[in-house]
Formats: structure tokens, sequence, C-alpha cells
């Protein structure tokens, strides 16, 4: 039985995949303010040019730089490995593979997408980025991959992350990163907020207004966005991840698995190994695919599907997606990569095809599941990272129950190292569980009924 499935540096992925060629039902277009879809070039003072025409491609395949290839070598391919202790524990016939994007420098998957983001910037001309980060991952990812370009990071960080997980922002300073708490007074959108609700706990929505606004308000131009998730040319990144993983499934004499497992908060991860999987569903395959979210933040589960800002500010285009509403700010769970108002578009329209089954689980399963996991694999989580296994842990106990066998694939988003309070709180029983309240949705109905409506367009055959 094979712990690690290794893949030579040969075996690399030399294209990313883009699932916006095989789509049944093409998602809908993101919308100008007045209702138009928007153009290229209207994006072009937020993301280079070069990384718009990959937003908007629909081309199945698209090269990866080698430039780009030779700062993913540091750490990738990235092991696929079996969970053999946890399958021995709950004594299940499934067998349990994870791809452990943990072993990146920084220590989760964002570097798929951080190191071509800061290249392609780079070779645009720009000598800045700015952007968001929630739990601090996407933070010290393009922090990282701005050292190694050679240009400027500038991180806005939710507030209680950056109150909660001190050593993140030192990992984006030892990389040359400049973090700073969000709402801040450096920008016309934090100071709003901060005049409205000086004890606010931040949001990934005020972090994206005020990155945005840092960037676009830079009048030599040489200043430019970046986002860890949500947007198509991010999925196109991360498709590495399952790319890489089908690779290695074949290496050991596995077929397609039964089901695919990632957390999600904005989709990244989730669509990194979810996509090239959900390929083969389109194509007739029988896989489960589970997209699974915090209880606190259930954007697939309870979010009605509608055109929404990405950001509290309402700079970005109006996006067809499962929204909690633009302006919705999440309750403090430690899960903090989790806590985003919406969903990547191109995740949102495979779950309205039938293609994607969404579950939501609390943070009390979840962190239960990560002491159990630290128990009996060895490792500590990320918080996101529990919300998979936890998925993992469900479906190997209905594999048992059922007495099937399955084969379970889920991502390793990420370490825990850094994520101590959050287990110290659950050991200390300072946790409880919290599910969104009703008048939460209903509220995020309010908010979103004046926007133009996305109509759910699907084939009816998943």
């Amino acid at each position: 039985m094979d712990h690690k499935i290794l893949l030579s540096e040969s075996d690399i992925p030399k294209k990313w995949y883009n699932i916006a060629a095989d789509l049944p039902t093409p998602m809908l277009p993101p919308l100008t303010a007045d209702g138009t879809p928007i153009s290229p070039e209207s994006l072009a003072p937020v993301f280079p040019m070069n990384l718009i025409e990959q937003e908007v491609s629909t081309e199945r395949w698209i090269d990866i730089p080698e430039e780009v290839l030779d700062i993913l070598y540091r750490w990738r391919p990235a092991p696929l490995r079996r969970a053999t202790y946890l399958e021995k524990y709950l004594d299940t016939p499934a067998k349990i593979y994870y791809k452990d994007e943990s072993v990146s420098p920084p220590g989760s998957h964002k570097p798929n997408t951080s190191v071509p983001q800061a290249w392609y910037n780079k070779q645009f001309g720009i000598e800045r980025m700015t952007t968001e980060t929630g739990a601090g991952q996407w933070g010290s990812a393009l922090s990282f991959a701005c050292s190694l370009v050679g240009i400027e990071c500038r991180v806005f960080m939710v507030r209680i992350s950056f109150d909660q997980k001190p050593f993140r922002k030192i990992m984006m300073q030892i990389w040359g990163g400049n973090c700073v708490a969000s709402p801040s007074t450096e920008t016309a959108a934090g100071r709003q907020v901060l005049d409205a609700n000086p004890d606010t706990p931040g949001s990934l929505g005020i972090a994206i207004s005020e990155a945005i606004e840092a960037a676009v308000s830079d009048q030599s131009g040489k200043t430019r966005y970046g986002l860890g998730s949500v947007l198509n040319h991010v999925m196109l990144h991360q498709s590495i991840i399952g790319l890489e993983a089908k690779k290695q499934l074949e290496m050991v004499g596995e077929g397609l698995p039964d089901v695919v497992i990632g957390c999600a908060g904005g989709g990244s991860n989730f669509a990194g190994l979810a996509f090239p999987f959900t390929q083969d569903k389109i194509n007739g395959a029988d896989i489960e695919i589970i997209p699974v979210e915090p209880t606190a933040c259930p954007t697939l589960t309870k979010g009605p599907f509608s055109y929404d800002y990405g950001d509290i500010a309402c700079m970005t285009p109006l996006m067809p997606m499962h929204s909690l509403g633009h302006s919705f700010i999440p309750e403090p769970i430690h899960a903090g990569g989790l806590r985003y108002h919406g969903m990547s578009p191109l995740v949102c329209q495979c779950v309205v095809e039938g293609l994607h089954t969404p579950q939501a689980l609390d943070q009390m399963e979840c962190y239960e599941s990560a002491l159990l996991w630290a128990r009996t694999e060895g490792s500590i989580c990320a918080p996101e990272t529990s919300h998979a296994i936890a998925a993992a842990i469900r479906e190997a106990k209905k594999a048992k129950e059922e007495g099937k066998e399955k084969t379970i694939i889920f991502t390793y988003s990420g370490h825990g190292l850094m994520d101590m309070t959050g287990y110290d709180a659950y050991l200390s029983g300072k946790l409880s569980e919290y599910h969104l309240p009703d008048e939460e949705i209903a509220r995020a109905e309010e908010c979103l009924k004046n926007h133009p409506q996305a109509e759910q367009r699907k084939t009816g055959k998943w």
C-alpha cells in the first residue's frame, strides 16, 4: 500500500484546465452597475490585460509559462497521500486520499495562483500589487510570490484575523509584504466603515473594497489588484491540483474517485481539485462532488443565486453567484478563509447545473474531526481544511454503513500551525455551534432584490 504517491518534476502539468470550455450551460456574464455586460477593457484599471484575457477565455487548455513552472518546482508536484491511519480508525471499506497542498512555502494551496498572478503583473510592467486576505493565507502567498518576481505587495487583512493570527502578518513582512488591518484609515471605504462601526471585526467584502481602491487610485498606473479566489483565472491556476491528482491516482491503479471534496470559501481550493474531475462528470462519470462550507457562512447552501457585488463598496462588477449580500459581516469564526459572502461564479454555475452538491458543517464537528485527524494521521490542519476532513469522515462512515468500497479524495488545503488560537478556543470549551439565523438569509434576499435577476440556467441532466 502506498502512503505517499509522488510525481517526478517532469510530470508537472504544463497546461491549466479551463472548465468554462465544458460547462453544459455557460455562466452568466458579469454586469456593470446599469446591468450591461462588462467589457474586458473596463477591468483594465484593476487587472493587467494578460490576466483579463484568461478571465474571459473559453479555451479548454492554457499553457503555463516556463518561468512560472520554474517557481512552482519549489514544491510541485505536491504529494497525494492516503489516510490509512484514519481509515483504520474508522474501520471503513473506503479509501481516503488527500492532495497535500500544505507543502508550499506559505503552507497552503494559494501560491498556485499567487505565483502566476505576480508573474503576469510583472510582465505587464506593474510595480506593486494590492490585495485583501481573510485568514492570512492569501496575503502570505501573494507576499511570497511578489518577493520572488520583484514587485511590492500591500495586504488589507480582515481585522478579526489580523488580531487572531499575528504570525501571518509576520510571514507577510518576512517576504516584504506590507500588512494592515481592515477596515483601515488608509482608504475612503475603510474610513466610512469605521465611522459607522468602529468595533467592526471586518469582512472580506470590506478588505476587497480597500484593496481595489488603493490600486485604482494610484495615479502612476503601476499598481494592480490581485484576488485569491472567486474569479475565473484563479480557478484556472488552481486546476493544477486536480490535474496532478488524476495522474497520481492512475499511478496506484485507481480509476476515477467516487467522491471529491474540498472546503469552499470563495471556491479556489475546492475548484482546483474538483474542476478536472467535473469534466469527467460532464462526460458521463458517476462522481459525487462536494463543496463544504461553514454553517456560519452558508453561501452555497442557503444564499440566493443572484447578481451581487464582490465587495461592500460596490467597486467590483455584479457577478452571478450565490450570495449572502455584499454588506454581510460574518461571525468571527476561526475558519477565516471561509467567510466570504459570495462564491466563484463558475462553482455556482456547477451547483445550479447539479454537478456539485454543497454541504454546510458546523465548526464544532469540524474541530472534532481536526483533532481526530491529528491523533490518527498526525498533522495539524488549518481550520478551513477541517471542513473537508469532516465531510470525508462522513462519507467514509456512510461507506461502512452501506458496505461499499469507495474512493474518496479531498484537498488538504493548508496546515494549522499558525491557527492555534482556534484550537485553544475549542479545547478550552469557548466555541459553540453556530448556524446563520434565518433572518440573516432574509436580510440577504432584501439586499439583493434590487439587483438584476440571475436566471438559473441548466440542462436538467444532473
